[in-house]
């Protein structure tokens, strides 16, 4: 997607100050990962690409000028986020089909993942719009390759639901999953999904992490009821990655009836029934509906 000239590559050349050339191929979409909290991450072909597109699509203009002006980044900026990306949509893709190359960035990190973009992404698939992506900072793979946890496999559930029981039905989903599982998590709801968390696997390992790159980056690995102690201490700030690490336990309710199951897993992690015939389904690799029709036979 870049064209460069080969002889003015900085790591060919003794001087660091050595300035790269970027064409940009008209009508491309370039997603480009920014910083999650260190401005240095930011790669070098980020800045060039950034500073020859015609315009960058950013969450919020005045967040992202901080970057840009950082990096003395002189190109206008468009706002672009999940309250207007369907309103803006036609818009941009008609500014790529006239030849423009336009960059989108996310408030931090790599775009899409927890950001608008997915559906200009699938409009441009769909028109054959070239779209490539300029590598860089994940939250998430960061968190999983610091956590110790296993790194295979794994699964990212995004941001976590606000509302109780779709937090607890969600939580009670991924303690049963056979890896490693990463979510974001906000400072002031960390202390009820650690607390949802211990009511459901008191024994399970964890893992938070803030501020993962910044100055105060903080490491913490525990059961939940040790992370809840130590939040309840020092109130957290910042961003948070949360991680569950897989079971290395496997419990046995072969001795259980599937109505029996059903009912210890509802009262237990205080389940509705259909949420509990989900799990129930999941736990013993069922098709829910067999366990639909024989907890309601009769």
């Amino acid at each position: 997607m870049v064209r460069q000239e080969p002889a003015k590559l900085p790591f060919l050349s003794s001087n660091l100050s050595a300035t790269l050339l970027f064409l940009l191929d008209p009508s491309v979409l370039y997603l480009v990962a920014t910083p999650i909290g260190n401005l240095s991450d930011l790669s070098f072909r980020a800045v060039e690409t950034l500073k020859a597109c015609d315009y960058i699509l950013c969450e919020d203009t005045r967040h992202s000028s901080y970057l840009l002006n950082h990096y003395q980044i002189n190109k206008p900026l468009k706002s672009y986020h999940r309250f207007n990306e369907s309103k803006e949509l036609e818009a941009i893709v008609e500014d790529l089909r006239n030849g423009r190359s336009i960059a989108l960035i996310s408030d931090a990190g790599t775009p899409i993942l927890c950001d608008p973009g997915h559906l200009l992404i699938k409009k441009c698939r769909e028109e054959n719009i070239e779209v490539t992506a300029i590598g860089g900072p994940c939250a998430a793979l960061l968190a999983l390759t610091l956590s110790g946890f296993d790194p295979l496999p794994f699964q990212f559930v995004g941001f976590l639901p606000k509302k109780q029981s779709e937090l607890t039905q969600l939580l009670s989903q991924i303690l049963l999953y056979e890896g490693t599982s990463i979510a974001y998590e906000t400072p002031h709801r960390i202390v009820e999904t650690l607390e949802i968390a211990n009511s459901l696997a008191p024994d399970r390992n964890l893992c938070v992490m803030r501020e993962l790159t910044k100055m105060h980056e903080e490491f913490l690995k525990g059961t939940a009821s040790v992370l809840i102690s130590h939040f309840k201490e020092h109130p957290p700030r910042g961003e948070l990655v949360f991680l569950i690490e897989r079971s290395y336990q496997e419990e046995d309710w072969s001795h259980l009836s599937l109505k029996d199951h059903v009912a210890a897993v509802q009262k237990q992690w205080d389940l509705s029934l259909n949420d509990a015939i989900k799990t129930v389904a999941q736990i013993r690799k069922l098709p829910k509906r067999a366990v639909y029709q024989e907890i309601h036979k009769n």
